[in-house]
Order: structure tokens, then C-alpha cells, then sequence
């Protein structure tokens, strides 16, 4: 029992921790912004210090899916970030921003109850958010340091707004957002950022395995 435990701790370590040499600067700013997570602590989902308990258990979460992330694309050159594998696919470069889009929209819409990106926002981040053709002519030309670490500027933002905030925000339902279909709270909302983020990841291997 115990050399399966062991089996099994080691698979994922070896499929998700940090690597030696790994020097995003966004990985490593959205882990020490949790000042108790390591890479052992990636395994076990629940509080963190400096955050409400659960919102340091959603902080849990998305640090070990970005983890993942930076698994995912470590090592890929530009050629391989602006791989287009036909006229209706989206790059891996082009996901990367997507996923900080996301996220940005999510801040600005939890953190200041707007509903969309103000005209600055939108010039960094609206051709990621809408993807498309749009994306596909304007996203592409970037090294991976440049895409980890704008969406790494994104999670350092959420990580120390999540400090000042407390698990009563995070239940907290949105009168606009919901309708006769239910209920729509904050909790979801962040839910769906890494949620989201993991169906890029699969994404994000299958074109890498094509673009090699």
C-alpha cells in the first residue's frame, strides 16, 4: 500500500511540479505571491495563508492548474507558439492570451462590476478575448516569456486582490448575471477561470504534438 501511495505521489510531481531551470516569471510570482504553497503543497487543495478559507482553497486550485500550464507549453519556441494548424484553429500563443483575457475580464467584472473591457483594455486584451480572425492576425510574433508573463501579471493582480476579499464576496450571487435559469455567484465565476483554463491545456497538447 505504501510503494503505491509513493507510485502515485510521484506521477503526479512528475507530470506537474516545477522543473529545475523553470524561470517563468509569472509561474513563479503567482506561487510566491501563496507564501505556505510548494511543490508538495500543489497536491493538497484547501486554505492558504493570507486568504479567507475558501478563497484560499480556489487560490489552491488555480495554482496547480497553471502549474500544469507552464508544464504544458515549457520549453516551446516561437515557431511552435504561432503554429496554425488550419485557417479555424487558434494558436497556442493565441490560447495563452485567451486565458489571461479571461481572466482580466473576470477582475473587472467581480472585483469592479463592470461588464466589459474599457477602451485601454480592450486594445491588450480584446483580439485574445474574441480570438477568430481577429486573433489569428494580430496575436503571433511573441516569445513564451512574453505570453507567461502578461497572463503571470494577470494572476499576480487576482492573487493580492483575493487578500483584501472574503468568502461572503465569494458567495455572493450577481443580481444581473442570474435569471429563471438559477443563480449565477462569484464563486462560479472564478470557477470557471481555471476550469476554462484546463480545457485549453488539452488544446494546447494536441496542437503541440502537431507542431513539432
Amino acid at each position: 500500500m505504501k510503494a503505491q501511495k509513493n507510485f502515485r505521489r510521484e506521477f503526479f510531481k512528475k507530470g506537474f511540479a516545477i522543473t529545475a531551470g523553470l524561470s517563468f516569471a509569472g509561474i513563479v510570482n503567482s506561487v510566491k505571491a501563496c507564501p505556505t504553497i510548494g511543490s508538495e503543497d500543489l497536491l493538497v487543495i484547501g486554505p492558504r495563508t493570507g486568504y479567507t478559507p475558501e478563497i484560499g482553497t480556489l487560490v489552491s486550485m488555480m495554482n496547480y492548474m497553471r502549474m500544469n500550464l507552464s508544464q504544458t507549453v515549457k520549453d516551446m519556441s516561437q515557431k511552435e507558439l504561432d503554429f496554425l494548424f488550419d485557417s479555424e484553429s487558434n494558436t497556442i500563443g493565441a490560447l495563452l492570451m485567451h486565458l489571461g483575457a479571461t481572466e482580466k475580464f473576470y477582475q473587472i467584472n467581480t472585483f469592479e462590476n463592470r461588464q466589459e473591457f474599457n477602451e485601454e483594455e480592450d486594445k491588450i486584451w480584446g483580439a485574445a478575448s474574441r480570438l477568430g480572425d481577429e486573433g489569428r492576425e494580430k496575436i503571433k510574433g511573441h516569445d513564451l516569456n512574453y505570453y507567461m508573463n502578461m497572463i503571470g501579471q494577470v494572476r499576480e493582480e487576482t492573487l493580492e486582490k483575493f487578500k483584501t476579499l472574503d468568502d461572503d464576496w465569494l458567495y455572493s450571487i450577481d443580481p444581473i448575471w442570474s435569471d429563471s435559469d438559477g443563480d449565477v455567484n462569484t464563486y462560479f465565476k472564478w470557477y470557471h477561470v481555471f476550469e476554462h483554463e484546463s480545457n485549453h491545456i488539452g488544446q494546447m497538447r494536441w496542437l503541440r504534438a502537431r507542431a513539432s
